[in-house]
């Protein structure tokens, strides 16, 4: 069995986890933004974004241009991809706030069980 600072720290880490997961969709849509307002702008390189795992917890998102298109007065941003990308990345931040507030939840009922 778990002593009570042990529960602490694994609470503590899927919280953090958790909220480098939400950073990093966060930094995803901010991408998806910038590609959607620049859908239209002629030799506009499409950002894209890399996850890539932190050690020992956690993601990181980091964010590379596109080289310009090779067709003149083009921009390489495709709507759909930019909208499927937005839904992908809400439904992680969504389940990345769910693992963050079962975290909390948790850091309550132990938080309880120790004032008893």
């Amino acid at each position: 069995m778990q002593s009570a600072e042990d529960e602490e720290m694994s609470i503590s880490t899927i919280m953090n986890t958790a909220v480098s997961g939400m950073m990093a969709q966060d930094t995803r849509l901010s991408a998806v933004a910038n590609n959607i307002a620049n859908l239209q702008t002629s030799g506009y390189g499409r950002q894209v974004t890399n996850f890539s795992s932190l050690s020992p917890n956690g993601v990181q998102a980091t964010v590379t241009q596109d080289p310009p298109p090779t067709t003149p007065g083009a921009s390489d941003v495709d709507p759909t991809t930019e909208i499927t990308d937005m839904i992908e990345s809400q439904a992680g931040f969504d389940a990345n706030a769910a693992a963050f507030e079962t975290g909390a939840d948790l850091w309550q009922v132990l938080a309880s069980m120790k004032r008893d």
